[in-house]
């Protein structure tokens, strides 16, 4: 089983669901397309950038033999609580990951309204990320505008909640939350720099708190898209990005963006 890379080069997460947008041909050619920028681009090489890409399930195995030799990980939109059983039409995570698969998204919004998760079955999930070493990237956000701090209240009960429910069950293990403000999915444009700067210091600082997770981050998602990383606080890891990844050459912006940030990081600490 392919484990994430080592906390000591995590100083950056860019992650990337493709939903259903993409056939199957298609999100082969996309998979190549960022195979190749990921084999250039020195941030990933190095491992500064923990490049990530959730296509849709059939085409996992292919993603992650293309993607895996540039060091770019591959994982699963979705898996079911358990490992296996009579769940006609489920995937579990112990499928996802003998198919190469290390991370695995949880909780967004879509399965939330569509499919009626809730915290209760976002737990297991999470649950069953862990237990096969996968990295769950857990999907968290208010459903309309408001306050930072009330963002901050509603998204660490949401953190909470699932997260104490699969430490009920089990081992737990690194965690990437994806901070999505639900009014702000598919929007034009995402939340102001400042409110997601705000937000996540919150999330951020009570994530590390917790048992088991300091070595976790919180990335941003939710109508991000490029120059949007130069403008956000530190705290803020990186970018879970949607459709406006769609575009190879849009995504390698967000790299060499997110590139830059670490530089000029790192010569202010100096």
């Amino acid at each position: 089983m392919s484990l994430p890379a080592k906390s000591s080069h995590r100083k950056a997460v860019i992650g990337v669901s493709l939903k259903m947008y993409f056939g199957y041909q298609r999100s082969i050619d996309y998979c190549r397309d960022v195979a190749t920028i990921g084999f250039k681009h020195p941030a990933v090489v190095s491992g500064d950038i923990e490049l990530f890409v959730l296509p849709i399930l059939p085409v996992l195995p292919e993603a992650t033999r293309l993607l895996g030799a540039a060091g770019v990980g591959t994982g699963a939109q979705d898996i079911f609580w358990e490992d296996e059983g009579a769940y006609t039409g489920e995937v579990g995570g112990k499928t996802v990951a003998e198919l190469g698969g290390r991370y695995v998204e949880v909780g967004h919004a879509e399965r939330r309204r569509i499919f009626g998760e809730d915290d209760r079955i976002i737990g297991l999930k999470t649950a069953a990320a862990y237990r096969n070493g996968l990295t769950p990237v857990l999907c968290v956000g208010e459903l309309n505008a408001g306050s930072p701090e009330e963002a901050i209240a509603q998204c660490t009960a949401d953190i909470d909640a699932s997260l104490n429910r699969a430490a009920s069950l089990g081992p737990t293990g690194r965690t990437i939350v994806a901070y999505e403000p639900q009014w702000a999915i598919g929007a034009p444009e995402p939340a102001t720099p400042g409110y997601i700067s705000a937000v996540v210091r919150g999330l951020n600082d009570h994530l590390r708190s917790l048992p088991g997770q300091s070595d976790s981050q919180v990335i941003y998602g939710g109508s991000a898209g490029p120059g949007l990383i130069t403008e956000l606080d530190p705290a803020v890891a990186g970018l879970f990005l949607g459709r406006f990844a769609h575009d190879p050459q849009a995504l390698k912006t967000i790299l060499d963006e997110t590139a830059a940030r670490l530089a000029t990081s790192e010569a202010v600490a100096a």
